[in-house]
């Protein structure tokens, strides 16, 4: 964007993530992309975006639809594991090495949202205890455990806010871990906040530390220091990216998980089990310590 001031941008998308993309500036239209049977929404995004022509067509999902467009430049994108983290994979097809931190636009609405629910009077410990499949979530005890102790008095934020987070429909889920923090320290945001205000409100904490999610991507694009929980996920691909963000995953490796008998991501359980609360808490003492010494990185915020 800063190569092309006074662009106009069209975003096609899924339409979960459609609300993210609300406040780019030079924003010409989004157009939310519902999967159809047979690949039919292919067809459908096609019909939308032919009558253009575009200076540039950036697909981030490999598809064929940059091809049938009319355009001056294509970036196609094409997963090479060997060049390491997403965002990395990400920058090279657009000629950006190393690339920029993910970044996102707000507008003053989801600030000011944001503002009246974690006003500025003490630190905030972020928690995102859902994700999009129960094999990467990591059991709501453990983190009632490891929150008690990150915001005990030898913690890292002693006495600190507990500000919880998850998507609408994952509400119920959050619900034992926000019950588990003390009403006068509770901050429940789970399932209640949309995407930019949940951003918005995510720059505004100190820490955080959740499954391998969106909400955990947010956090680690908002600057907050972020700590990511993997299991059934590969963490060399997907961790938190930049100086502020690092992952710990189970004792077992990606591939001892998924190779396991029977293993079926949509109808598993947790798969987090060999992640205990020790390891996930020494994980966040580093980072803090690490964020804290680094001139570099995100600064706590306190």
């Amino acid at each position: 964007m800063d190569r092309h001031e006074g662009a106009g941008f069209v975003v096609a998308c899924g339409t979960e993530a459609a609300p993210l993309f609300e406040a780019v500036p030079g924003l010409e239209r989004v157009i939310p992309l519902t999967k159809r049977r047979f690949g039919l929404h292919w067809i459908a995004l096609w019909a939308k975006l032919v009558p253009s022509r575009y200076d540039l067509i950036v697909d981030l999902r490999g598809s064929l639809i940059a091809w049938c467009l009319r355009a001056s430049d294509r970036r196609v994108f094409r997963p090479d594991a060997l060049l390491g983290h997403r965002v990395r994979q990400l920058g090279l097809t657009l000629g950006l090495d190393p690339p920029p931190s993910p970044h996102l636009w707000t507008l003053p609405r989801h600030e000011e949202a944001a503002a009246r629910l974690i006003p500025g009077d003490g630190p905030v410990l972020a928690v995102a205890p859902t994700a999009n499949w129960p094999g990467k979530v990591w059991p709501a005890e453990r983190f009632a455990e490891l929150i008690a102790r990150l915001t005990g008095a030898r913690g890292i934020l002693p006495s600190a806010r507990v500000a919880v987070f998850s998507a609408p429909h994952e509400r119920d889920a959050a619900r034992p871990v926000a019950q588990s923090v003390p009403a006068d320290r509770r901050i429940d945001l789970a399932g209640r906040l949309d995407l930019l205000t949940a951003y918005a409100c995510l720059k505004r904490c100190a820490f955080f530390v959740g499954n391998d999610s969106g909400l955990m991507h947010l956090a680690a694009a908002a600057g907050t220091p972020t700590l990511g929980l993997f299991g059934p996920s590969k963490d060399t691909f997907y961790a938190p990216w930049g100086k502020a963000g690092s992952a710990v995953r189970t004792d077992l490796s990606y591939d001892e998980i998924v190779s396991r008998p029977g293993y079926d991501h949509r109808r598993t359980g947790t798969l987090m089990e060999s992640l205990s609360v020790e390891k996930a808490e020494a994980a966040a003492r580093d980072l803090w310590a690490r964020v804290a010494a680094s001139p570099a990185a995100a600064s706590p915020r306190r």
